[in-house]
């Protein structure tokens, strides 16, 4: 266990706003460079090739490196910085939060302001602000001043917050477990991998808060027939929500998604994971989302279609500065990936391809 959060604590703390990656991408390829063949996407992703006892059937493992953030758009006389969110905020969280501001090869440190309620009109005072009323204090005087640091319009920044093992150990806070959680999945998961009757694809995509980009890309590298798709979704446990429907409690176990806006699982998968998850007794968590959606709305699409599953660690506050996950969870889903990559023959893989039947 302890390596697992040694593992989550390096990715969650490197930046990797969707469209710059680098430094989650160098982690990713370094750990699992002694597993197999590393491969590249011309979009930021990157693969490992492992083989198996089998070339056939591809199993692509995917998880995506980026995380939600920030682009700068105008550097304003006085040195403060405009910007845009890169991913899904919502507006009620971002003011006096932390970032760090790529500049060069250098990271500055600053906090996203807004103009303090005390000088609004009262009948301002509690609507939503927008982006645009927000802007990043880096403690500049003037744009001269931004511009000599190394910092310009285009520029990337990202959440700052430090990894944090709370009062229970098994709890742990971090930014970017959507999705730094299933990177570390698909690491670990591929360096325990033995004796495989498939080739096993690692594949930590780029671009998927905006929009999925690095899916469509990776698939093209890998050609899957099959896709485990690991993720970070939202937690549903917290005050707000009906005990009797939640579908991602913490210390649940891991969440099987059988469908999402986006993609429906293929059922005949989704009764193979669950009969392992049963089999194995790997604590398990079935659900059905009305919103929401991940790579596997890319990746179920590649050619002619691929047999793709979602498998998540439930994460409570996700798409803000600090989330937080369950070890167990982890564990389960680990033991879960493990158990369905050695389980996915030629065989087993050719019986979940939806297909009318046969006739004398």
């Amino acid at each position: 266990m302890n390596d697992s959060i040694r593992l989550l604590q390096e990715l969650t703390e490197a930046d990797g706003v969707a469209g710059f990656e680098d430094e989650v991408r160098a982690i990713f390829a370094e750990r699992l460079s002694p597993s197999g063949e590393i491969l590249t996407d011309r979009l930021g992703g990157v693969i490992c090739r492992k083989p198996g006892t089998a070339e056939r059937p591809h199993v692509m493992l995917d998880c995506h490196l980026d995380e939600i953030g920030f682009i700068i758009q105008h550097i304003t006389p006085q040195g403060f910085l405009k910007f845009l969110c890169v991913g899904g905020w919502w507006n009620h969280i971002l003011p006096a939060q932390r970032v760090r501001v790529w500049a060069g090869d250098e990271k500055i440190a600053g906090v996203i302001g807004a103009t303090p309620p005390h000088f609004l009109p009262k009948d301002r005072r509690d609507r939503v602000l927008e982006v645009k009323d927000m802007f990043i204090d880096v403690g500049a005087s003037s744009r001269e001043e931004v511009e000599s640091w190394g910092i310009r319009i285009g520029a990337w920044a990202a959440p700052e917050s430090a990894f944090t093992q709370l009062r229970n150990p098994k709890l742990l806070m971090a930014k970017a477990f959507d999705n730094r959680v299933g990177c570390a999945l698909c690491i670990e998961a591929t360096e325990k991998a033995s004796d495989h009757p498939n080739t096993i694809f690692a594949s930590g995509s780029a671009q998927e808060e905006e929009g999925c980009r690095g899916a469509r890309t990776a698939s093209s590298v890998i050609d899957p027939d099959i896709a485990i798709v690991l993720e970070g979704p939202p937690a549903d446990d917290t005050p707000g929500f009906k005990a009797d429907e939640s579908q991602g409690a913490l210390g649940k176990g891991v969440q099987i998604r059988a469908f999402d806006p986006t993609m429906i699982a293929n059922p005949r998968l989704v009764d193979f994971v669950l009969k392992t998850a049963v089999d194995e007794g790997i604590p398990h968590q079935l659900t059905v989302r009305a919103s929401g959606g991940t790579d596997g709305r890319e990746i179920h699409l590649h050619e002619r279609g691929v047999p793709s599953i979602v498998l998540g660690v439930p994460a409570r506050y996700i798409h803000a500065h600090a989330s937080v996950i369950h070890v167990d969870d982890y564990l389960a889903a680990l033991n879960l990936i493990g158990a369905l990559v050695t389980g996915l023959d030629a065989s087993t893989v050719d019986d979940l391809v939806m297909r009318p039947p046969a006739t004398n």
